[in-house]
């Protein structure tokens, strides 16, 4: 089969279907994946393209706000109490310590101010603090984001009122898959968080990890489930799991970087205007891997020395990839 030819098909099977709901279902997204690799990474090279600066990358820096002792079993964390990995726990910082890592954040080159805290869901007596500090970090000119866990009726109402820009809820993998990761809350669950997160008016932070054990359909399970949501997440992070010791996945065989790529393809794909996000365990990628994912179609990372409880390649080392690559931040 011709160069031609070869475009052509890939093409075919990039387009999701003309007259029947959803939008992308799991069989379009998975020939995605079985596309050759170049036409793969062509196509996504065109969707991003289309939409965006192909050499800007959205950076985003990202605080844990309350660290640890977590009451649900999501098998790569941690922070749940139900595993022992070591994790020293953290009450809720003040608005005070908070502030001062977004100033840096955004001295070093960060577009986002991302804030995470290790619970089911927020109380009604900690939502307060949470608006104070999103009402300061807006008041440095950053974009705002936080991840809470699972939202009760009124609460992302709430954080709209205090100046929030984004709400991140990842959907993790593929429904079917969901039951092997975690089970101390449903998929629904998540789904409902999300859903009350957009009708609150907030953008919606929204992906999942590979690497957990789950097969290639499972792959594009979330990356289809993700794409039909109405409309899909303006961001999307793809993270590549860090094994924790003590967790239920820290003997989980690592991912093959080229699959990965494919992943972020077809988020790119399937999602042409979202930001999509090279997220945790790109510490563990080198400079060539991590430039594969860019030629693959993302466009944002997380930026400075530490994500939640996993560490980040430091700036000065992202800085020089920037200048390699010829890719700058926003």
């Amino acid at each position: 089969m011709n160069d031609t030819a070869l475009l052509s098909q890939a093409e075919t099977h990039a387009r999701p279907p003309v007259s029947s709901a959803p939008r992308w279902d799991v069989e379009s997204v998975l020939a995605l994946f079985e596309l050759p690799f170049a036409d793969l990474l062509f196509l996504a090279q065109e969707a991003l393209r289309k939409h965006f600066d192909p050499n800007a990358v959205q950076r985003s820096s990202l605080l844990s706000i309350k660290t640890g002792n977590c009451s649900e079993d999501c098998g790569y964390c941690s922070q749940s109490k139900r595993y022992q990995t070591g994790l020293e726990t953290q009450r809720l910082l003040s608005t005070e310590e908070v502030l001062a890592a977004a100033k840096a954040a955004k001295e070093q080159g960060a577009g986002r101010f991302c804030m995470g805290a290790a619970w089911r869901g927020p109380k009604e007596k900690d939502l307060p603090a949470v608006m104070e500090m999103v009402r300061a970090v807006k008041a440095l000119g950053l974009e705002t984001c936080v991840t809470l866990g699972i939202l009760k009726d009124g609460q992302a109402e709430q954080l709209k009122e205090a100046g929030l820009d984004y709400y991140n809820h990842n959907l993790d993998t593929a429904p079917e898959f969901y039951g092997d990761v975690v089970t101390t809350h449903t998929y629904q669950d998540r789904l409902d968080t999300l859903r009350n997160v957009r009708e609150a008016g907030l953008k919606v932070c929204s992906g999942g990890i590979v690497g957990m054990g789950e097969s290639r359909r499972h792959r594009a399970g979330l990356i289809a489930k993700l794409a039909n949501l109405d409309p899909p997440p303006e961001s999307v992070p793809i993270n590549n799991l860090v094994p924790i010791p003590g967790t239920p996945l820290a003997n989980s065989d690592p991912i093959d970087i080229f699959e990965f790529a494919r992943t972020i393809a077809a988020a790119r794909i399937t999602m042409p205007r979202s930001y999509v996000r090279l997220s945790a365990g790109r510490e563990q990628m080198s400079e060539s891997e991590q430039a594969l994912c860019f030629l693959a179609g993302a466009n944002s990372m997380f930026y400075g020395d530490h994500l939640l409880t996993t560490s980040n390649p430091q700036t000065p080392l992202d800085n020089t990839l920037f200048d390699k690559l010829g890719l700058h931040g926003i």
